[in-house]
């Protein structure tokens, strides 16, 4: 599912949809999750887009023609295309809904249904597999989360002693906490797992979105719909294959401290949080490690050079960049970003193509593609200036410089 507005993440998806914004310095946040699936060992991909799709096609054209239909495996974009009507996708469920042609019951037994503007790993065949031995129609996965983080902001699971979901609540201000442990619930993750007959059977009926409409009617109906404790269960150490119920499982990396980490980067906020979970020494979130490789496309560029006594502390910097001096601490730079003498960089995330002229100073921002900062200019240390310039400032103080921008004064 790649084809929602992200009007809470404006301006950065003012000419890109949300899947196809940059991440972690050389990645899209569609290629978290097609990650996860190749490295779940599955190859047989529908993504949906709608808003804002054209680089996000051309990036998935580029970095992801991994098909070979005639072997079975395949990643297609599919548009919306007013299947059903003179109207466009009008929630998730409905999305699948008008693709519902696409799905053939004779083929798949199941159908996972993802988010492809989540920043996460995991093991989509163990997911499968509880589903399987559960016996489920439908089960949802879910993220152990604090009280206060899932108030007003995630759909909120209740669960029996069997794992059998019970009660659900959308975004709710008082949010029932897992028996025992006041301090937390379960939120859904958005991420489903159909039984492929089930999930046209409920398909057939009313409903936009999977968690404002589907999951309480099922509910209501008692039917067999489970939750997957995502916490608890991709907690793995050892690295192995198993065959479970002809799946072949696949455990998730190097390391285990973020094998629970889970951000629904849905607001500058919590994007801009999860980019500077990627610094420092040991990061909650890590790109690094062979046995859960991250995937995309880039650019064919030289190393980045660091000269005239550049000074580079907990950062990612990717390829083609040229550090003349100047200072950068806690930040992500990606591909061909300039930085010029005596720049200062603090905890920001620079996109490709961007120049910082000698003297500039840059704290707490997001500074979007194609952008030049002249030299002196200082964003990010006076929020009054920041908005006489026009720029974009989030509830946690966050600035975001739009693309293409010449920043003059």
């Amino acid at each position: 599912m790649a084809g929602g507005a992200g009007e809470r993440l404006q301006p950065l998806t003012r000419m890109r949809s949300k899947g196809a914004i940059p991440y972690g310095g050389k990645f899209r946040l569609i290629d978290i999750t097609l990650s996860n699936c190749i490295n779940s060992e599955l190859r047989k991909i529908f993504v949906l887009t709608q808003y804002l799709s054209e680089s996000l096609n051309l990036h998935m054209q580029e970095g992801w023609s991994i098909s070979s239909s005639g072997l079975g495996d395949f990643i297609y974009s599919m548009p919306a295309q007013q299947k059903m009507g003179k109207i466009w996708y009008s929630g998730t469920a409905d999305a699948v809904r008008q693709n519902l042609n696409l799905i053939k019951p004779q083929e798949y037994d199941e159908v996972l249904i993802l988010s492809g503007d989540h920043v996460y790993k995991m093991n989509y065949a163990q997911f499968i597999n509880y589903h399987r031995i559960k016996r489920a129609s439908l089960t949802v996965s879910a993220v152990k989360v604090t009280k206060s983080e899932a108030t007003r902001r995630f759909g909120v699971l209740e669960v029996d002693s069997d794992g059998r979901l019970i009660g659900f609540a959308e975004k709710p201000y008082e949010p029932r906490t897992i028996p025992g442990d006041p301090s937390h619930v379960l939120a859904s993750m958005g991420i489903y797992v159909f039984s492929t007959q089930f999930l046209i059977q409920v398909l057939q009926g009313d409903g936009e979105d999977f968690g404002n409409h589907i999951l309480p009617g099922l509910i209501k109906k008692k039917e067999n719909v489970f939750v997957y404790d995502y916490t608890a269960m991709n907690r793995i150490s050892d690295f192995k294959f198993e065959v479970r119920d002809g799946i072949r499982e696949k455990t998730l990396s190097d390391r285990t401290s973020d094998s629970s980490y889970w951000r629904d980067v849905g607001t500058i906020d919590s994007y801009y949080d999860a980019s500077m979970d990627l610094v420092g020494v040991d990061p909650p979130f890590s790109l690094y490690g062979e046995k859960w490789p991250f995937r995309t496309w880039q650019r064919q560029l030289p190393p980045s050079k660091f000269i005239l006594g550049a000074r580079i502390n907990n950062s990612l910097v990717s390829d083609g960049c040229i550090i003349s001096g100047g200072a950068i601490w806690n930040s992500i730079l990606f591909q061909n970003v300039t930085i010029e003498k005596d720049a200062v960089i603090e905890q920001s995330v620079i996109y490709e193509n961007v120049t910082i002229e000698p003297g500039a100073r840059i704290r707490r921002t997001i500074v979007d593609k194609d952008c030049r900062i002249r030299s002196g200019i200082s964003i990010g240390y006076n929020r009054e200036v920041d908005l006489a310039r026009g720029f974009a400032i989030s509830p946690n103080g966050i600035v975001v410089v739009t693309k293409g921008g010449d920043i003059t004064h």
